[in-house]
């Protein structure tokens, strides 16, 4: 079961650290620093709506909850994230393999960690290796699962798909 996300401690310590909107790997990197007992934690949020697809993300755990900097920029109900992690740092993992990638790839950004190779490809996305599979997997499937189309979606989009056909052909010959 995946430990519930605590709202207070996620709005805090976004706070202490100045966390920005759309910069989590960043946000947990930092709160990461300052939060004892953490882990870094890279995988997926995924919740209803747009995108309407797994998003790579990245948060905190501790012992009983998550805790989520980037959270208050979500402008979502915690109950209706769902996070799926894919890969779990302690501060000295994280540390090293920041030193890590500064060194090899100095012009690219060191966050998010990848682990060891081999990587597996996704679309137009790189990730980890099996870890980030079956991450992405489960977070797809609930993806799914909360956009469903309701029959409403399905009448009004086939209605629509007919009002196109009845159009006159505005391709070039």
């Amino acid at each position: 079961m995946t430990k519930p996300l605590n709202v207070e401690l996620s709005t805090e310590l976004a706070q202490t650290v100045k966390s920005q909107a759309k910069t989590c790997f960043d946000n947990a990197h930092r709160a990461a620093l300052v939060t004892k007992g953490a882990k870094y934690v890279q995988g997926f949020l995924v919740y209803a709506g747009s995108p309407y697809k797994p998003i790579e993300y990245s948060w905190l755990e501790l012992e009983d909850c998550l805790v989520d900097p980037t959270f208050p920029h979500l402008h979502k109900d915690a109950d209706r994230l769902f996070y799926f992690p894919a890969q779990r740092l302690t501060v000295k993992q994280l540390k090293a393999a920041i030193d890590e990638a500064q060194e090899d790839y100095p012009d690219d950004e060191a966050l998010p960690v990848y682990g060891d190779a081999p990587y597996e490809f996704y679309g137009d996305r790189m990730l980890g290796g099996k870890e980030y599979a079956l991450a992405f997997s489960e977070a797809e499937a609930k993806c799914k699962e909360l956009n469903k189309p309701s029959n409403k979606s399905k009448a009004t989009n086939s209605d629509t798909a007919d009002a196109l056909e009845s159009l006159p052909d505005s391709s070039p010959n």
